[in-house]
């Protein structure tokens, strides 16, 4: 897919990315391809899975990157999300209250600056947090907050998320 000639919309999109390995994203214009992360990526996703899952109370549900969510003009795979409610309108779409990524050098412009506009535009998520995969350091951006960001540094540091009723310690993520 890497001569695409045409713009695809996005229900094109769709059809054509359900039958595609690996997955891709869709940036408005065209597929992109996910690369795979480094050990210190998965490390940090991994624990940020395990940390959600061991905290959120049902009906909640944490995911990992397999599900994607739509945006106003974008598909995206967050690393992790947590969903409020069951939902199974479509298999492989979640509308999330919660999403973070795994911030890695070559993915920080996007993270920082592209995704908190692309999640803002999901009416369902509440908070969109970004970790750092090299250090301890996660920042939280909220609806409620007006989408300013809040950075947690400190490796003991407890991060309340009350969007999905939990606090998260810094610790379960960044073990020393």
């Amino acid at each position: 897919m890497s001569a695409l000639l045409e713009p695809l919309t996005l229900e094109e999109f769709l059809a054509w990315e359900r039958g595609q390995e690996p997955r891709y994203e869709f940036d408005g214009i065209q597929p992109v391809g996910m690369t795979g992360g480094g050990r210190s990526h998965s490390r940090t996703q991994t624990r940020l899975v395990v940390a959600l899952g061991t905290r959120v109370a049902a009906p909640c549900e944490v995911h990992g990157s397999e599900l994607k969510v739509v945006t106003q003009t974008r598909v995206r795979y967050p690393d992790a999300s947590v969903v409020g409610s069951d939902q199974e309108a479509e298999p492989d779409v979640i509308e999330p209250t919660a999403v973070f990524e795994v911030m890695s050098p070559s993915s920080s412009l996007t993270d920082r600056r592209v995704k908190p506009i692309d999640y803002a535009s999901v009416p369902s998520i509440m908070v969109y947090g970004i970790l750092d995969a090299e250090r301890p350091e996660v920042t939280i951006m909220r609806r409620a907050a007006g989408w300013e960001p809040e950075t947690f540094v400190i490796p003991d540091a407890m991060m309340p998320l009350p969007e999905i009723g939990i606090d998260l310690p810094l610790a379960s993520i960044y073990p020393r």
